[in-house]
Parts: C-alpha cells; structure tokens; sequence
C-alpha cells in the first residue's frame, strides 16, 4: 500500500526562496505512513479536555484515481462548551494531489460541513451546495494534506518555508516558520522534536487565528507528537498517547452522527 504524502512548502534562505510543489522519494513516505494511526489526548493546561487522531483510513478510488483516505479528528470540550472537529482528505497516490476534501465541525453552537471536490488535471474545484465552478491552485493540495507533507521536509530551524499550492489560490501562500528544536516527554514517550508554525489564510484549525503550533519528531519517521491550536474557548494541546494498528471506534463517529461500520 502506498500513501500520499505532502503539505506544501518551501525552504526560504534569509528571505526568498520558490516553492516546492511535490515530494522527493514518495515510496521512503508512504512506507511509513501507510496503516498509521496516532491518538492523542487533548488537554487544557493540566485539564484533559478530549482526544484526537490522526489515521491513515487505507486506499479509495477518487473518479478513477487511487487515493490514500486520511482522517484527522479533534474531540473535546465540556459541559458548557463541545468541541468535535474532523477533516476527511483523499491524496492522489501518484501525483500527490488532493482529489477531495471534507471539513465537518461542530465547535460550540456553530456547526458547518463543507465537501470540496478537487480536479487537478482540470485546473478547478467545486464545493457542494455552491453552484459555480473555481479555479485551483497548480499540484492543489489541501488543509490536512499538509500535516503529512510536513513530516517529509528537512526542518531547519530559522526557517521560513512558503508554497503556493493550497487549492484556494486567494488563500496562498501559506507558510511554515520552523521555530527550533524541543525534547518533550509525552504519554507515548519522550521524542526529540522540531517546532514549527503553519498559517493558512482564512479559515480551518490551520488558520492565522488559531495560532497553531506543530512538534514533528527529529528522526525518520517524522511524527507529529504534538499539537496546540487556539480556539475561542481555550487553547487545546494534542499530545501524542500511542500509537495504533486500529482507531478507537469512537473517534470514527462522525460530529453528530452514528459510529462508522
């Protein structure tokens, strides 16, 4: 089985650079990703709030093409205020194109879904329920397909990376600042990491409000260990707690719907 792999960046010297567009050695990636399933609890300050997760779902088939399904959830939250985020991607395993695209949250009050069907060789995506066609981005990939790409990139810290192939091409560039290097000593274990900062213009868990914060480990499988994102009510840190052959059924329920079969 092979995995698509990729987030969309470029290493900047001082202050330029051009961005990469694909991945070098996909076969050395997709060997490490493939059945991969990181579980995370969630936590606020020393309160844990939740879990999260982030699976590689296994090989779909995308209008003809071979894709790899891969599923990111966030679950957490109290009493007064519920938290259940996911994002559904499916990655082109031989072009490392995002084909399709899933944002389900529900985050306090507000809930919103949203389905993007993107066509790479077409140069255009679609959104369900909007009735007009949109010019994408060249090697589109999107929101999640970053968190793998990520993990294949040489982080060197003083960095500023920045690529122009989000789908959404007025939401480009987007940039990854490589922060430094940092040991943390998690419930999975303790792993040396590299701290990095990725904004994506607009919404999502990546967005400039969010302030997000990834630690990727400083070895060869490049997992991400940790995760602090800024919500309204609280900033939640995901921190690595094992990993899996199987995802915990519950984390496969969708935000107000039936566990998946």
């Amino acid at each position: 089985m092979r995995i698509a792999s990729f987030l969309l960046l470029i290493m900047l010297t001082a202050s330029t650079a051009r961005a990469q567009t694909a991945v070098t050695d996909s076969a050395h990636w997709a060997s490490l990703f493939e059945d991969e399933t990181l579980v995370y609890e969630a936590k606020w300050g020393f309160i844990t709030l939740g879990s999260g997760m982030m699976h590689t779902a296994g090989i779909d088939t995308v209008r003809g093409t071979p894709t790899m399904h891969t599923i990111f959830v966030l679950k957490g939250g109290g009493f007064i205020y519920k938290l259940h985020y996911r994002m559904d991607s499916w990655i082109g395993l031989d072009d490392f194109a995002s084909r399709r695209f899933v944002q389900d949250s529900h985050e306090g009050g507000n809930e919103y879904y949203r389905v993007y069907d993107i066509f790479p060789d077409s140069g255009y995506y679609t959104q369900e329920g909007v009735d007009s066609i949109m010019p994408a981005a060249e090697n589109p990939l999107d929101d999640y397909a970053f968190f793998y790409f990520a993990r294949t990139l040489d982080l060197v810290p003083g960095d500023t990376l920045e690529f122009n192939n989000y789908f959404r091409p007025d939401r480009n560039p987007v940039i990854l600042e490589v922060l430094g290097k940092d040991t943390l000593d998690l419930p999975a274990g303790r792993f040396p990491t590299v701290v990095t900062h990725p904004v994506i213009q607009g919404r999502g868990i990546l967005a400039e409000g969010k302030e997000a914060r990834m630690w990727i480990t400083d070895d060869e499988r490049r997992l991400m260990v940790q995760l602090k994102v800024k919500f309204s009510f609280a900033t939640i840190t995901l921190r690595l707690k094992s990993i899996e052959d199987e995802p915990p059924p519950d984390m496969l329920m969708r935000p107000g719907k039936e566990p998946e079969n």
